[in-house]
């Protein structure tokens, strides 16, 4: 099913209905706050309110010039001042692709190493995406490069690549914090782990590692197995303190998010919103097959 939600997302015969509509008939926003950046400071504010913790990201990937990258970077310095004008407690996260790293990486370090040094002089943190394949080893470098000149930037890394674990120990010296994800692009079986068994598998070795090296980890999932892991393994090191949290993203296992903070566990959840939000949520769509004949029953409503 997995594979036939990607097959589908390449068709604009399947696409076009969900974009033109996802908005207006309400079914995207289960998984994007909105299009503007207001729509992702209101959601930001609600569940701060629930005492959830938030990381705003404007969608948008693989831009092609100059101007598009410096206009993410302005969009993006803007989401820090918001958060801190209106005192959300939140951070944001980027796409290195979004400020230029396909085509100018230098370009994108110059901005990525900004925005940075912009949140640090407004107390918060900037965090980076992991995206497809084509861009790991450009990511990673990028990461070290800004890492080794400012303290508050994390990582995502992907637990269905084979290489993450020698990713790891590459920035193991940083100490830094790294989003575990467990990955939502389709990538080739010579790159990644075919099964969700062997991902899973990565995941927990990789979880051991970010609990046991000195990591910050950030545990970003919805497998409640996993989450029982996390704690354990937080216990077994001394209860982890302020280094390490949970995290989610909008519209998933919502009640679990909410449960955890009754616990005392920090949960951040990852809010995305903007006008190019159909990547991303063809993404949610094949992490969940469940979820087309949500949008289904929405388009048949809706018309």
């Amino acid at each position: 099913m997995r594979d036939l939600i990607f097959w589908l997302s390449a068709k604009k015969a399947f696409t076009q209905p969900i974009a033109r509509t996802g908005m207006r008939l309400g079914f995207a926003r289960r998984f994007i706050a909105g299009e503007t950046l207001e729509d992702g400071l209101r959601v930001a504010q609600e569940l701060n309110a629930k005492g959830l913790r938030i990381m705003l990201n404007r969608l948008g990937e693989y831009v092609t010039d100059r101007r598009e990258a410096e206009a993410a970077y302005e969009g993006y310095r803007e989401m820090l001042e918001e958060l801190t004008r209106r005192k959300i407690d939140g951070s944001i996260s980027i796409k290195p692709t979004q400020l230029g790293l396909s085509f100018a990486p230098d370009l994108c370090c110059d901005l990525a190493l900004r925005l940075a040094r912009e949140a640090a002089r407004l107390n918060n943190f900037v965090e980076m995406d992991m995206e497809a394949s084509d861009s790991t080893q450009a990511t990673v470098e990028l990461f070290e490069a800004v890492r080794r000149q400012q303290e508050n930037v994390g990582l995502a890394i992907q637990s269905y690549l084979y290489r993450s674990a020698k990713d790891l120990e590459r920035l193991k010296p940083l100490r830094p914090k790294i989003r575990l994800v467990k990955g939502a692009y389709r990538e080739p079986p010579a790159l990644a782990f075919p099964s969700k068994r062997q991902v899973d598998e990565n995941y927990r070795r990789l979880m051991r590692v970010l609990f046991s090296d000195g990591f910050w980890p950030a545990v970003a999932t919805h497998d409640e197995k996993m989450i029982d892991l996390a704690k354990q393994m937080a216990r077994q090191q001394g209860g982890g303190g302020d280094r390490w949290e949970f995290q989610m993203i909008l519209g998933v296992r919502r009640d679990l998010q909410e449960q955890l903070v009754r616990e005392g566990y920090r949960m951040r959840v990852y809010i995305p919103f903007g006008t190019e939000w159909l990547p991303y949520f063809m993404r949610r769509l094949g992490e969940r097959p469940a979820n087309l004949w949500f949008v289904a029953k929405s388009l048949l409503k809706g018309g």
